[in-house]
């Protein structure tokens, strides 16, 4: 087990070196850039532009820009954004805890829902109850998210006014203590509900795949032959080993939700990462670009090493290579 997680460790390395390469890539073709874009037909001279991008080294050679970039984000500064006026970081922190409380609650009303209609469809295989749920799972896939979220705020925003349908928390209400805690939870609820209804739709359609499996399994015929009572084959046997791939998706599945809240952040104006990514890209601040980039990417490299460890964790007869 120990080994396992210092190889894996070790393995981030080079991961994590080509992720920032790639990032810096990525934001150092994008045509334009901040001085440019801000400056450029404004009261500025073009030498008054040229002069302030030598300032900035964006002239400088690309391997040098790297360098200096990549020595920054080793020591945790991951630059200054233009726009803000401010380091990335503290750009960043004031929206990741908007955006970690939503994807934690999406998360776990993702397994709450998934889980429970994937044991009922692998449980009844065949009967009503798993066609009523297929039929569930083929609108999910289907029907896009944004769309649940206009269902969301003109039903319980506009039309029956339970549920706010914009922002992250009553301004009114900051620094009150437990109702400011109460006004971010009900902010939080229709985004979440919209993120998690229809993905976990393919979670929905693993499980029942993993228990339908199980049932015809030689454990499972095994038990049956020594007349164990098909209700504790079902609970002891087939539905944990069934249940046992999704410790490892535990952490994935957050970091992807984690990621995967732009267009959702956007539509119900939470002030979140994936709204701060939106608008960093259309202001070409490309510093805070980077970061946010670079921060997604050593948090799903994170989440495999976790998920790695959970499903070694749940079923010791894994060792992952």
């Amino acid at each position: 087990m120990v080994k396992t997680m210092i190889r894996r460790v070790i393995i981030m390395i080079p991961q994590l070196f080509i992720i920032m390469l790639a990032t810096f890539a990525l934001a150092y073709i994008m045509p334009g850039d901040f001085v440019t874009t801000q400056m450029f037909g404004g009261d500025f001279t073009w030498h008054q532009i040229m002069e302030q991008r030598e300032r900035l080294g964006l002239d400088d050679p690309w391997y040098t820009q790297f360098t200096r970039w990549f020595g920054a984000v080793i020591r945790g500064d991951f630059g200054h954004s233009a726009v803000h006026a401010r380091p990335v970081m503290d750009v960043v922190g004031d929206r990741m805890g908007n955006t970690f409380r939503l994807s934690l609650m999406s998360t776990i009303l993702l397994f709450a829902i998934g889980i429970p209609l994937g044991i009922l469809a692998g449980r009844f295989y065949r009967k009503p109850i798993d066609k009523i749920i297929l039929i569930y799972g083929f609108v999910g896939a289907a029907l896009p998210t944004i769309v649940l979220g206009i269902l969301l705020v003109w039903l319980f925003g506009l039309r029956l006014d339970w549920l706010p349908p914009r922002g992250s928390v009553d301004p009114f209400l900051v620094g009150t203590g437990f109702r400011e805690f109460i006004s971010r939870i009900e902010h939080m609820i229709l985004p979440s509900i919209a993120i998690a209804t229809f993905n976990g739709v393919g979670m929905i359609y693993i499980l029942r795949s993993q228990i339908v499996d199980g049932r015809s399994s030689d454990y499972a015929m095994t038990a049956r032959s020594k007349g164990v009572p098909e209700k504790v084959i079902f609970n002891k046997h087939i539905l944990r080993n069934s249940l046992i791939p999704f410790a490892q998706g535990i952490g994935f599945t957050f970091v992807s939700l984690f990621g995967g809240t732009v267009l959702i952040e956007q539509f119900f104006s939470f002030p979140g990462m994936g709204d701060l990514f939106l608008s960093s890209i259309t202001s070409h601040d490309f510093t805070t670009v980077s970061g946010l980039v670079l921060i997604y990417s050593i948090l799903s490299v994170v989440a495999v090493l976790i998920g790695d460890i959970a499903l070694t964790l749940a079923d010791p007869r894994i060792r992952v290579k």
